[in-house]
């Protein structure tokens, strides 16, 4: 069982082929559509999405982004027995999209529901996966970091996702520091290039090193995803790569969640196969953090191969087991 928490939110894209600001005199700018989005939500779909079992805990708003998250996860096979509800709005983020579809937000989220979840208690899981913005919006923030400590003690594995918005972070050094609190308690980390060259202030840093250095250190996997590049798993055994094929790019919008996602749903899967060979009483957390190249290998590939589908179409819609084969 994967339990995945964070936020929702309604991501609002540029309508491909929509005249431009100049073009229109009483616009102020693009037209936009909203989709359902949100790091952690796109996390939970991608999961659901691929057959694993999965939960989403969360406070959605009972406006109507909200409710049409709530028919998505259900669409998707997402429990949401953990997902709380207040009348608070849901949280926008206005999108910007390069020439070559990679994507920056604006977000607005004050008073936003998802700030506000309470923290639900020892979790029935033994994946917990966290990231993006609900590990800095305050209070829900301290709750899901809350929750990183507790199941990372219970023996879960607890799998991360930073996806840096340097936009919501308020103070750098603050969550700086934070983020490498939480290094020892994480089984699997995954960032980009672009996440660890902000993390370490250094825009020229040496990620693959860093990443080797991380999965050595605390002996848990680390994800380095490089857009076009694939992505490498390095390991305290070695490290792993994995193309990325060749598609035509709609957006970016979703991709890093998708590969999160695939990889959530693979441990879940091996940890369940392993169940059957692995001694009892072996924490779910010590047996990925055993794995090598010759596990990860095949995760990576899928994972990518996932994050290619997404991609090739508008807004995060991450494909389902089927599309993937």
């Amino acid at each position: 069982m994967i339990v995945v928490g964070g936020e929702m939110l309604v991501d609002l894209v540029p309508v491909p082929g929509a005249p431009d600001a100049q073009d229109v005199q009483e616009a102020p700018g693009p037209d936009l559509r909203p989709h359902l989005g949100g790091g952690p939500f796109n996390v939970a779909i991608a999961a659901g999405r691929q057959g694993a079992e999965v939960a989403f805990l969360s406070r959605l708003s009972t406006d109507a982004y909200g409710l049409a998250g709530l028919a998505r996860l259900a669409e998707a096979g997402v429990d949401a027995s953990l997902v709380q509800l207040g009348e608070e709005p849901t949280t926008l983020a206005v999108t910007q999209l390069a020439p070559d579809g990679s994507a920056a937000y604006d977000f607005h989220w004050a008073g936003a529901a998802d700030r506000l979840v309470a923290d639900p208690g020892p979790l029935e899981a033994d994946v917990v996966c966290l990231g993006t913005c609900s590990l800095v919006f305050e209070p829900g923030a301290t709750v899901y970091e809350t929750v990183l400590f507790r199941e990372a003690d219970r023996g879960r594995v607890v799998a991360l996702d930073p996806n840096i918005r340097p936009a919501i972070i308020a103070d750098p050094g603050l969550y700086r520091e934070r983020f490498r609190s939480w290094l020892p308690h994480v089984t699997v980390l995954k960032l980009s290039d672009a996440d660890l060259a902000w993390l370490y202030d250094d825009p020229r840093a040496d990620v693959r090193r860093i990443c080797a250095d991380i999965a050595a250190e605390f002996r848990g996997a680390v994800i380095l995803t490089e857009g076009a590049g694939g992505a490498t798993a390095f390991t305290a055994r070695g490290e792993v790569s994995a193309a990325a094929p060749a598609v035509e790019v709609a957006d970016t919008i979703g991709a890093g969640d998708t590969v999160m996602g695939t990889i959530v749903a693979e441990i879940d899967a091996r940890l369940r196969d392993a169940s059957h060979v692995v001694p009892g009483g072996t924490a779910p957390a010590d047996v990925v953090r055993a794995w090598g190249p010759e596990q990860w290998g095949p995760i990576l590939e899928r994972a990518v191969r996932a994050a290619a589908i997404t991609v090739s179409r508008p807004g995060a819609n991450p494909p389902s087991a089927a599309e993937l084969g």
